[in-house]
Formats: C-alpha cells, structure tokens, sequence
C-alpha cells in the first residue's frame, strides 16, 4: 500500500513513513492511493470477530509494512477491557427507536480520541525501538486530543510531547487532564489565541522541512492518517452491532469540529461499509455545515470564532476537510491545490455552490449536516436524561440533535459519543443542577499542581521552545 499527497507531490511512501511524519512536504496531507474494497462475504466473516482482532483485519489492509504478527500484538495490546471498561469496547445502545449511541469515551481520558490514540502510542513505540529513532511530537488541541495523547505518550521511549492548546478556552477539568502531567516528556503550551491559532503554529511548524528535520517533528493530530485510520474501525464495530445479522444500510452522525472523526467515516464507506449517510454535526461555528448546507466553504477569523459549551468544537479551519475534497474533486492534486492554496490561502474561502460536484457530496458520498445552539444542547441534555436516563456532553447533544433531523425510516442512525459528561460538568449543571458523576481516579484532579508554559501565537516562539527543550 503506498501513499499520495493530497497536493500532488511525485513522492509514494510507505506506512511507516507517514507515521512519524505528519504532513506531506508539499503540505498536503495523505491518503492511500486507492481505498481497499470489502465485499459481503468479507463483512460476514467479520462481523463476530472480537474488536482487537477487527482493527487488525482492517489495518491490515492499509499497513504491509509491519509484520501481520507484530501488528496483531499492538492490536491486542491496545483494545482491551482494562483499557477500555467492557470486552465489545466500544458497545452500542439504543436510546430510542431507530436512534444509538455509540461508545467512544470509556478509555483513560474519557474522550474518543483516546480510541485512536492509545494504538498510535503502540505504534510509535514500536517502530522508533525498530529504528532506533526518536520523536518530537508536536500536537494542537481544542480539548480532548491533547489529553489522549499525552496519557497514550507519557512514558513512552523516545518520544516527547509537545501540546498546543487555546489559554483559556478548554474546559477546567481538560486543562487539568494535561496540565496535572508531571511526566518529563510531556510539555504543555498555551497559546494565547484560539485553536485555529495552535493548528497553524503545527502546520507552520511542519512546514519548516529543515527544522522539521533537525528536530525530528512528528504530529498526534488527525492530520496523522495514522490515527485517523484507527478510527474507521469503530464505524465497523458499530454497524455490525446496529444491524444483528442483516445487511442494511446505517447512517453515522457526528460532532465535527476538524472533519477528522467524520472523515473516518468517510473512509469506511468508500471501502464498502453500507453507510447511508455521514451527518456532520456543528455547533455555532459552523463552517461545515455552511458547506455541506451551500457549497461554500469559508473559513473564520479568530476575533469570529465563537466560544461555546460545546468547545472540543470551537474550530473554523477543519484540516481534515482537505482530505473530502480531494475525493470530491476526482482526486485531482492540481484543482485541490488551487481550492486551498490559492483560493482559501488568499481570500479565506471556495465557492463550489455551482459546481457539479457538489451534488456528489450529499449524493455518492453521502453527506448532510446539522447545526446546534447553546439551547439546543441545554434542551436535548435535558431531555435525553429525562426520557432515557442517560446523560451526555455538549457535543454527543450535537450531535443527537442533528441525528433526529436527519432520521430515515428503517435506517438506524448512530451517533458517535464523543465524551463523558464530567469533562464539562458547568454545562452539565447549567442543563440539569447537579454535577454528573466522575471516575475516583479524577477526584480533585483541578487541584493538582499544574505544569504548563504560556506562548504567544508565534510559530518561531514555539520552535524556539521546542529547540531549548531538546538538546
């Protein structure tokens, strides 16, 4: 399996490669070559198999470059009940009739991103003691990736972490989640801005090749195709769990800030998944769901990025998106580059309202989207608590909201959890009077002593940090 910038750049790599590199050196980012096909017969063989023994099958179709065995063992080591609090690891309910969540928040963190995370930390580790390398990881995070990636890093040999966030902008218990770490290795920054601020410091930053080089600079976040192809493994865990033994369709709708979590999903239907429909849930910001909603996708300045409840979310800049576009466009490198280089890199915006295209986007691929307030989110908290007794975040209300939006009869709708609710408990109480239950593990957690440098949005600032804390 070799793959492709998604900006054209002749060069073909391997898996391994593009795990510790991040972005293409042209900028783009990668994608296989060809997505793999998974027909009937194969889904049917799947369908019972254990999660561990699921993301193998599926990895294995992407990475030939790490022996079937090792790669079993990651696998294993990765997706186990003591990781992830139940063997199905990421169970499904039916909250009403033809409507499920999903399972993703049971991991160390409690966030979903710890599905992908706690795998990329196996793979790294594996494959720097492989080469007898070293990694400089540099992350940006709105909220929840930070967190996953340092408790899936910390540790871990021959890697640091060094994680961007908005000051101010996560929720207290996300900030004590990082900021508690005492690890050696862990370094946090808070970037005095939004996180679209700290996304640009990462792809300045990777785009400085010879810095890149010296400092051995990889990236965590979902620009990685590595973590992003971890996720498309719980798209097949949830259908196989919705459909019980038949073939139908599902539908997948999903909070989406960095079009990472959705274009995992994506991914799964253009290798065969019956996917009917990808609902890319949003809240004030958005930026998508203008998009999928107009055709025109136009990009926010940090002064008119909002600051909301659901705020893992607060994005204008979805990196992933880029990703889409490419298979929107006929995989062609040169229209793309002209879309995000020129047009967006120049006017903040691309206008595909007219072209024929954009049909395809709610038509071949399957899109459509939803947009949340803070009252919709205070409403559906409210009202899935009373109904079903369940209590979700902001951002799984999002994304519940959309979901009834979009229902088709026969069609079970899915929604991706994407946290547990004491990750933002102020929401929680302003919905509902009391505060939900946390782990004792997190007891007091906002007390801690806190670990943490404050930096101005300054892409030199940040390597001049990255540089005194390496040698």
């Amino acid at each position: 399996m070799n793959y492709l910038s998604t900006r054209g750049h002749p060069d073909r790599k391997r898996f391994c490669e593009i795990l510790l590199e991040g972005l293409a050196p042209d900028g783009g980012l990668y994608l296989p070559e060809q997505y793999p096909q998974v027909d009937t017969a194969t889904l049917a063989k799947w369908r019972a198999l254990p999660y561990a023994e699921l993301a193998f099958e599926i990895l294995s179709l992407y990475i030939d470059d790490i022996p079937p065995a090792d790669l079993k063992a990651i696998c294993a080591k990765t997706y186990t009940a003591d990781v992830f609090g139940s063997e199905e690891i990421v169970p499904l309910r039916e909250l009403e009739d033809g409507v499920y969540l999903e399972a993703l928040s049971n991991g160390p963190t409690l966030a979903f991103k710890d599905m992908a995370m706690q795998l990329l930390g196996n793979l790294f580790e594996y494959e720097l003691t492989r080469r007898g390398a070293e990694l400089n990881i540099l992350g940006a995070t709105s909220g929840d990736t930070g967190s996953a990636a340092e408790y899936a890093m910390r540790g871990k040999k021959g890697v640091r972490v060094f994680m961007t966030s908005p000051d101010g902008r996560m929720s207290p218990f996300q900030q004590a989640q990082m900021f508690s770490l005492q690890d050696e290795n862990i370094h946090n920054i808070a970037i005095t801005g939004v996180f679209d601020d700290c996304q640009d410091i990462v792809k300045a930053v990777s785009n400085d090749l010879a810095f890149k080089r010296k400092y051995r600079i990889g990236t965590v976040n979902s620009i990685n195709w590595a973590r992003l192809l971890a996720q498309v493994v719980y798209y097949f865990a949830g259908y196989f769990q919705a459909t019980a033994g038949n073939d139908k369709p599902v539908s997948f709708t999903v909070p989406s800030g960095n079009f990472g979590n959705v274009c995992a999903g994506h991914v799964a239907r253009m290798m065969g998944l019956p996917i009917q429909t990808l609902v890319v849930a949003t809240n004030e910001n958005d930026v998508l769901e203008e998009f999928f909603r107009t055709g025109v996708y136009r990009v926010r300045a940090s002064v008119d990025t909002h600051e909301t409840s659901s705020p893992s979310m607060d994005i204008s800049k979805a990196s992933n998106f880029e990703r889409f576009v490419f298979d929107l466009v006929g995989r062609d490198a040169a229209r793309l580059r002209k879309l995000f280089v020129e047009d967006l890199g120049l006017q903040g915006s691309f206008d595909l309202s007219t072209d024929p295209v954009f049909e395809q986007a709610a038509g071949r691929f399957g899109f459509k989207s939803g947009r949340s307030t803070h009252a919709d989110r205070l409403a559906t908290i409210r009202d899935t608590d009373k109904r079903f007794a369940t209590l979700v975040d902001p951002h799984t209300a999002d994304g519940l909201k959309a979901a009834r939006e979009q229902l088709a009869p026969g069609v079970p709708m899915v929604v991706l959890e994407t946290a547990l609710p004491i990750k933002f408990a102020a929401t929680l109480v302003e919905a509902l009077g009391e505060e939900p239950a946390r782990p004792k593990k997190f007891e007091g957690i906002e007390a801690l002593p806190k670990r943490v440098v404050k930096l101005p949005a300054d892409a030199e600032a940040v390597k001049a940090y990255i540089a005194e804390n390496c040698d």
